[in-house]
């Protein structure tokens, strides 16, 4: 971590803050000292006040808050490109649960979520919502490469490497959180995997467990046209209505990808202040449908950004991600101005981080707060002439024009390479596990 009193002044042509919404400033710098954001000012007067700062200047570049990752499996990195081209139910079924029954184990875990953080750090994502099996794995590997994340517990009625039986996800899940309460950069959650995986006792206990323990629930909701209709012949109610009458809609609820939605839900998710983790690439490719954006901020739901697993992505590019949610949402909405840039810039980055209650802590470049910061090289020919930088930012960067990510004040990337994490290392342990998953598929 960062010296307590380290001071570094970044200096940028333009400083996006955030917070407040619609601010560029231009030829600014930042000042981060140890792990926290110090103060916010021109350049010439930063200068003059912290002369002996570590000065990195960068004259091209745009700075803004880390990006907020607000869904995804982290291993199933390992299974990128794996299965593609299926739809939903036979993805899952035929081809991505057999290979995680044959291989997943606590190692599996760790090495996809170290190639997953890899990932993550070099295109800008300083923050991610996790949900997996062996979650101690998770953790291990994000705390030992200084990534920030709310690593949850899956809840799921099938038995797995991890756990036998509901009951049993529960109680590693309550044992998982008590093991990283003082891990600062990690936090927790449960995560039902779906209303139809988990029974209504589980479900219940959860609910119990999470208001007892003042924890955020994470749940795939409402994902396609098939998962409703399956429910409501079954059972003759949505799920959302089911998870309402069990009391999870609240606060509290992370619902995820929300492509099914009638007018009455939104007010619903509006009064109870449910938000949601928007995965549009996902969505799209596994033709799940379309997440109504628009609506929901018309109704004042909190939206933010996630890329799900690389899996069904195939990637865990933040920015190409908020690019899709801001054209997809014009689309869906018949709507040109739709998710601006400034919106689209906010629901990846302090919408992400209100959806896991860290709103107070990241999510925007603001004194006191956390400093996990990127910056996003602008110098390349495709992005002149520069007009507006946010607009360059949303609809032209991809995550490889990341060039600095800083979390809680420490440099992990600079000038395209990684400080700390070994990537040749990395590179072998994963084509060691391609050979293995070819070998059993």
């Amino acid at each position: 971590m960062a010296s307590s009193t380290s001071e570094s002044l970044i200096t940028a042509r333009w400083i996006v803050p955030v917070v407040p919404a619609g601010l560029v400033l231009e030829n600014h710098a930042l000042l981060i000292k140890g792990s926290t954001i110090q103060d916010l000012l021109p350049v010439d007067s930063a200068r003059k006040l912290y002369p002996n700062a570590t000065r990195v200047d960068l004259p091209q570049h745009l700075l803004t808050a880390g990006l907020v990752n607000t869904h995804g499996h982290a291993a199933m990195s390992l299974l990128r490109g794996y299965a593609d081209d299926r739809e939903l139910m036979d993805w899952l079924s035929n081809h991505i649960w057999p290979v995680e029954m044959k291989l997943v184990d606590y190692n599996f875990v760790k090495d996809g979520s170290t190639l997953a953080v890899a990932e993550m750090i070099s295109t800008g994502t300083t923050c991610a919502a996790d949900t997996y099996f062996f979650p101690e794995a998770v953790a291990e590997a994000f705390t030992e490469n200084r990534f920030r994340g709310q690593v949850a517990t899956p809840i799921i009625q099938f038995p797995n490497a991890w756990a036998e039986t509901e009951d049993q996800h529960i109680q590693k899940g309550l044992d998982f959180g008590d093991s990283i309460k003082d891990n600062d950069l990690i936090s927790t959650a449960f995560a039902p995997h779906s209303p139809y995986t988990v029974t209504d006792k589980a479900l219940e206990a959860v609910r119990l467990h999470t208001e007892a323990l003042d924890l955020p629930i994470h749940l795939h909701l409402h994902e396609t046209k098939d998962e409703v209709e399956s429910a409501v012949s079954e059972t003759g109610i949505r799920p959302i209505q089911r998870i309402h009458e069990l009391g999870l809609i609240s606060e509290s609820l992370q619902t995820v990808h929300m492509t099914q939605l009638i007018e009455q839900d939104f007010d619903l998710l509006a009064d109870k202040g449910v938000h949601l983790a928007h995965c549009p690439d996902s969505n799209m490719k596994l033709a799940s449908g379309f997440c109504p954006v628009e609506k929901l901020k018309e109704h004042g739901v909190n939206v933010a950004i996630g890329t799900d697993g690389a899996a069904s992505n195939n990637n865990l590019d933040m920015l190409e991600e908020t690019r899709s949610a801001a054209l997809l949402s014009k689309v869906v909405s018949a709507d040109a101005t739709s998710v601006n840039a400034f919106e689209a810039l906010a629901m990846a980055t302090i919408n992400g981080a209100r959806l896991l209650g860290l709103e107070s802590k990241i999510g925007s470049l603001e004194k006191g707060k956390l400093a996990d910061v990127i910056a996003v090289d602008l110098s390349s020919i495709n992005f002149q002439p520069i007009h507006h930088p946010v607009s360059q930012l949303i609809y032209t960067t991809t995550g490889h024009q990341v060039s600095h990510t800083w979390i809680n004040g420490e440099l992990l990337y600079a000038n395209n390479q990684f400080t700390q994490l070994d990537e040749a290392r990395l590179r072998v342990v994963v084509e060691e596990w391609r050979q293995k998953i070819e070998s059993v598929s």
